[in-house]
Parts: C-alpha cells; sequence; structure tokens
C-alpha cells in the first residue's frame, strides 16, 4: 500500500486515468525553484509528495528505533489544516482555504505516522476526525475529498483511522456500508481469471480488472493495518475462498492468495514503460513488490515473499537511493515485514540512508542483539486496532543531509 508519488507518476496516472482522475489531483503546477523548507526529508520539489514522503520516512525510522529530529516532526504538523486535513504539499506560512487541495492519502500517512512516533496526538486525532468526515456514501475514500472511492486511498484510510483506535467495522454510512464493503465490492471472486485480485476502481462499465497495487493495499486494508507493519509467522498457504458473504479477512486472504500466486511466477512484479519511453518492455516495479512483501507478511505469508525479498535485496539497491525517503522506507518496510536485516539489506544500510536524507535524527537505537519478546508499535494489533505499545528508542545522534530522488508510483495505479 505504499503508493508513491512525484511530479512524472501524477503526470502518468493523467495520461492512464483520463476522465477517472479527480480534476482537483492536476490543480498543482510543478515547481522546480520551490525552496526546500528546514525539516523536510528529500531534495526534490515537494509539490505532490512533500508530507508523503515524510511521513513514510517516519514510519519507517519508528520501527528501526530512530526517533526523528524535532524539526522534522515540526515541518510534518506544520503542513496540516485547522480542519485536520493535509494537502499533498503547501506554503505553510499562508493559511488553508478554497483553493487548498487537501489529500486523503497524505492525511492517512501523516496521521499514521504521528501516530507512531507518539508525537502531536492531537494532531493526528484531528486528521483521522477530517478523514471520516469526508467517507464516501459506498463507505471508502478517493484520493481528494468527493472523488471516487479506489483501493488505495481506502486502505490507507483505514490504516490511519485503526491507528487512531477507531473501530473501523463501526464506520458506516447511512445505508450500512463500511469501508470493509467498500474494499471488498472491488474484489475479483475466486474462480474468475485473476480471482482474488482487487481492482484500483470499476471500469467504465463496472469491469474489475486486477491491479497488483490496489491488490497489495487492499491486503493491508482489509486487516486494518497499516503501512509498518510486524511481522508474522506463516500460517498456512493462501487460499481463495468463494462465496457472496465473506468476511473481511476473508477477502485479505484471497488477495493474498493472488500476489502468492503472481510472485510465485516471478519473483518481482512489473510494470509498464512510462508514456514515450524509448524501451517498451515491462520493467521491474520494485516499490510494488515490496508493497506485495508487505502485504504478504501481514497476511501471514511471509515464507511466500521470501524469494521476493531475495530479488530486492539483490536489485532494489539503486532503485531505492535515486528515490529518496519513500523507496527506502519502502524496502524497511519490507525487510521489517519478512524479519530481515534493514542494517544490511544487500549490503546496504537502509537505515542510515534513510536517516542521510533529513535532518539528523534527536535519537537512534540498533535493536538488542536478544530477543525481547516485544517490538516498535507497528500497527498489528488487529482489523480494528488501537494504539500499540509505545517504545522509547535509545540514545545517539547521526549526521544527515537531504539525498534521494521520490520516484514512484501511488498514483500510477492502472497497470495490469
Amino acid at each position: 500500500m505504499t503508493v508513491r508519488r512525484s511530479a512524472a507518476a501524477l503526470a502518468t496516472t493523467a495520461l492512464l486515468l483520463g476522465a477517472a482522475a479527480p480534476a482537483a489531483v492536476a490543480a498543482p503546477s510543478p515547481s522546480p525553484s520551490v525552496q526546500l523548507p528546514p525539516g523536510l526529508y528529500g531534495t526534490t520539489d515537494p509539490t505532490y509528495d512533500g508530507v508523503w514522503r515524510q511521513s513514510l520516512a517516519f514510519l519507517a525510522q519508528k520501527i528501526e528505533y530512530v526517533t526523528p529530529a524535532t524539526a522534522a516532526v515540526d515541518w510534518l504538523v506544520g503542513q496540516q489544516c485547522e480542519s485536520g486535513a493535509f494537502a499533498s504539499y503547501r506554503d505553510a506560512s499562508e493559511p488553508c482555504d478554497a483553493s487548498t487541495v487537501m489529500d486523503t492519502n497524505a492525511t492517512a500517512a501523516a496521521v499514521q505516522a504521528l501516530v507512531e512516533v507518539n508525537q502531536h496526538r492531537d494532531a493526528a486525532d484531528n486528521g483521522a476526525d477530517w478523514l471520516k468526515s469526508v467517507q464516501n456514501d459506498d463507505g471508502g475514500w478517493g484520493y481528494n475529498p468527493g472523488s471516487p472511492s479506489d483501493a488505495n486511498s481506502t486502505s490507507v484510510v483505514i490504516g490511519a483511522l485503526a491507528r487512531t483506535g477507531v473501530p473501523v467495522s463501526e464506520l458506516t454510512t447511512a445505508d450500512g456500508r463500511t469501508p470493509y464493503t467498500a474494499l471488498q465490492a472491488l474484489a475479483i471472486p475466486c474462480g474468475k481469471e485473476d480471482g482474488g485480485a482487487f481492482a484500483y476502481q470499476p471500469g467504465k462499465k463496472g469491469e474489475l480488472v486486477a491491479n497488483l497495487d490496489a491488490s497489495a493495499a487492499a491486503v493491508l486494508g482489509l486487516q486494518g493495518k497499516g503501512m509498518a507493519v510486524g511481522n508474522a509467522n506463516a500460517v498456512k498457504d493462501p487460499v481463495c475462498t468463494e462465496g457472496d458473504d465473506l468476511s473481511p479477512e476473508q477477502s485479505a486472504q484471497n488477495g493474498a492468495s493472488f500476489l502468492a500466486k503472481t510472485l510465485k511466477e516471478s519473483p518481482y512484479l512489473r510494470q509498464p514503460p512510462m508514456p514515450g519511453a524509448e524501451d517498451s518492455a515491462p520493467q521491474p516495479d520494485y516499490g510494488n513488490t515490496a508493497d506485495a512483501v508487505v502485504a504478504l507478511a501481514a497476511a501471514g505469508h511471509k515464507d511466500k515473499a521470501e524469494a521476493s525479498v531475495a530479488w530486492l535485496e539483490k536489485n532494489a539497491g539503486s532503485w531505492a537511493q535515486q528515490g529518496g525517503p519513500a523507496a527506502t522506507a519502502q524496502l524497511i518496510f519490507a525487510a521489517h515485514a519478512t524479519d530481515a536485516d534493514a542494517r544490511s539489506f544487500g549490503g546496504a544500510d537502509l537505515v542510515k540512508q534513510l536517516n542521510e536524507t533529513g535532518p539528523a535524527p534527536a535519537a537512534t537505537a540498533a535493536p538488542s542483539a536478544e530477543p525481547t519478546g516485544a517490538q516498535p508499535s507497528s500497527g498489528t494489533s488487529s482489523d480494528d486496532a488501537g494504539l500499540g505499545l509505545w517504545w522509547l528508542v535509545g540514545i545517539g545522534l547521526l549526521s544527515g543531509v537531504g539525498i534521494g530522488f521520490l520516484l514512484s508510483m501511488r498514483r500510477k495505479k492502472q497497470q495490469p
């Protein structure tokens, strides 16, 4: 579900989605001359992904016992509007007004991040309240308030609400629909081609087309889990259950079965080339592969993700460096969910790499070599999960310089 955002990704989405894309998505213009504010992670134009990449950085740091700098947390909180919403990025010296394009994904990511770093809980709750206020009639959420619900937005919002203690299954619309039923409406039934998979949104005629990113996101969402999940032992082979009255857990397992089958055929996922690219062959999709790994692990099938983790360790290093904080965070999520070592991932120390994309952390502590039976909070308690156990980190400082460029594709949704 860690869907990635950049100006290039947004342009791709506009081309691929056509009329299905909310008009508000295209409202901001790229601003290459934007001066990066102190506290922000990454060095590229934050217009489309500033809040997103900051939030993912915090989530990845938290599960690796790193406390982000006060300046970095203050920057994120300063991006919030009085309503509780976040834009993708805004000039915080100006108040939010009717022209501010609110972003459900940025808001949900920020809420998750603030809960996990255990700071500014009032801001997290305010964000959760705003998300509840813009729920669609079908129970889900679109990228911007009022836009049609999609699997990715609905899933990341579920994760945020669950982390603030909202009982998601009780968040019903006037006709009794919940966020879970919104996701289940996008599930392709077992027995059909790509059975178990999820569509991003229905097509113009209501058809459902399997979408890899949406499938990974929905598996997390239907379990009420956030983006940074803990690792879990494999329980059994994932199966696809047929029926019209499935529980959210059953639908999640159906999605996991689709992902497991897909990754069994190839340890990595593929994406179509960008429009206009010289090479027309499908390219490795590092981000969605990492997302699928996290989803499988969260569903209790990390053994089915082992080959993919090994492939990421061998091949994703340069992608993460070029992609910047959010891409590096995605690999940390995948490593953590499968009990791999993020500090020695294919020879790279991903935690150090992430820390260096922003202000020097307030504190760091390497995990104890001796198991303690406990881990940092990571949104894994239940599908209506409340707050997890908070963990204090140790001491120490790491210097950091802004590096990296977030080049990944949350808004690029229509690949098969």
